[in-house]
C-alpha cells in the first residue's frame, strides 16, 4: 500500500482532526466527510475507507444496511461493485461476519436483491444475506418513538439491533415521492418493516404524511452507524429515487456522521444542479437535517464539518464545494 498526502479543508480555521467514533459513542461536536475524488469506484471506495480510519470492527458481526429500495440500476440502487468493495474492506478489516440486509419499496425484495446479483455475489465473497420482509414478527422489535410523529412508532429488525456495528452505504439521489433527497437518512427507511403483524401499513403513513421528512429523521434515532459510504460516481440531480436526470460527480463520501454526510451529498447534489426542494434554503435547514439535528443525531452547523481528501483533484473539488456547503 503507498502513502498518499492527506489534504484537508477545515470549514472553522484552526479545526482540528477527528477520531470516527463508534457506533455506540456520542455525538461529537465536529465531524469528518472524506471526499475523495475518483475515475474508478473501486479506487476511489478504498482511498475514502482508508482516509477515514474506521477502526474497532475487528471480530465483530457487522450489518450492511445497502439501498435495494428496487432493482433500478445505479443510482438507482448501491452498485453491485460498491457493496463488494465494502465487503472485502470489512473483511480486510477483521470483521467477523458480515450480513447484508435490507427490504425494498418499490417492488418485491428478494427479487430486487436476485436481480442484482446480491445473492451470488454473497455466495462467491461469504456474507450473509437477509431479506427483512421475510423475518418473522419475534425477529422485530417496537419502538414507540415518544415525541415524534409516527402514530405507532415503527418496528426495527432484532438483527439490526443486536449487530455489533451498522454499516449503510447509500447513493446520492433526489427524491420526487416527498423525501426531497435520499441519502443516509432515507436509507434508514428501508431498514424498518413496512406491514406489522395485525397488517398495519407502516409506509402508507409515512408517504401520506406532512411530516414524512421529520419522520425519516426519527428513525435514525434507533442505532448509530460505524460508518456511511455514500457512492456518489453518479447521481440524480431531479427525479429520483429509480430514475430520473443523472450527473456524474465522480465523487465517494464516507463517514460517521450521518448528518454531516447528508449536508456535504446535498451540496453535491446543489453544485451538480439540482432543482426543486432539494435546492431551496439553507442544507441545515431542510427537514430531514433539521430534525435530525433536533434529536442530536450528528453535527448541527455547516461549519462543524471537517471536509478531507487526498489529492489535488479532490482539492479543487473540496474549494468548489465548500462555498455551497457553508451557505447553508
Amino acid at each position: 500500500m503507498y502513502r498518499r498526502e492527506v489534504l484537508k479543508l477545515g470549514l472553522a480555521a484552526g479545526a482540528a482532526g477527528l477520531a470516527p467514533r463508534t457506533a455506540s459513542a456520542s455525538v461529537e461536536s465536529r465531524a469528518r466527510v472524506v471526499v475523495v475524488k475518483a475515475e474508478d469506484r473501486r479506487d476511489g471506495i478504498r482511498r475514502a475507507l482508508t482516509l477515514l480510519g474506521v477502526q474497532g470492527l475487528a471480530r465483530k458481526h457487522v450489518a450492511v444496511k445497502p439501498n435495494f429500495n428496487s432493482a433500478h440500476p445505479f443510482p438507482g440502487s448501491t452498485h453491485r461493485d460498491t457493496l463488494e468493495t465494502l465487503v472485502d474492506w470489512l473483511g480486510r478489516s477483521g470483521a467477523g461476519s458480515v450480513t447484508v440486509a435490507d427490504r425494498s419499496g418499490m417492488d418485491d425484495t428478494r427479487q430486487v436483491i436476485n436481480a442484482k446479483g446480491i445473492f451470488a455475489q454473497s455466495k462467491r465473497l461469504g456474507y450473509a444475506t437477509q431479506v427483512l420482509d421475510e423475518l418473522a414478527p419475534r425477529d422485530w422489535v417496537a419502538h414507540p418513538l415518544p415525541g415524534g410523529h409516527w402514530r405507532r412508532g415503527v418496528l426495527f429488525p432484532r438483527l439490526l439491533e443486536e449487530a455489533e456495528a451498522v454499516v449503510s452505504t447509500c447513493c446520492l439521489k433526489t427524491h420526487r415521492y416527498g423525501g426531497h433527497f435520499t441519502l443516509s437518512l432515507k436509507n434508514s427507511v428501508g431498514a424498518v418493516a413496512k406491514y406489522g403483524p395485525d397488517g398495519y401499513d407502516y409506509m402508507s403513513e409515512l408517504h401520506g404524511s406532512a411530516a414524512q421528512r421529520k419522520m425519516i429523521a426519527e428513525i435514525n434515532q434507533l442505532y448509530r452507524p460505524a460508518l456511511v459510504l455514500l457512492d456518489g460516481m453518479e447521481a440524480f440531480v431531479s427525479g429520483g429515487p429509480e430514475a430520473g436526470t443523472k450527473a456524474a460527480p465522480g465523487v465517494i463520501l464516507a463517514g460517521t456522521d450521518r448528518v454531516a454526510v447528508d449536508a456535504v451529498g446535498v451540496a453535491v447534489l446543489r453544485l451538480y444542479g439540482t432543482r426543486g426542494e432539494a435546492a431551496q434554503g439553507p442544507i441545515f435547514g431542510q427537514e430531514q437535517i433539521a430534525r435530525a439535528v433536533e434529536l442530536s443525531l450528528g453535527v448541527d452547523r455547516p461549519e462543524a464539518i471537517e471536509l478531507v481528501t487526498d489529492d489535488r483533484a479532490g482539492q479543487d473539488f473540496l474549494a468548489r464545494l465548500k462555498p455551497t456547503l457553508l451557505a447553508g
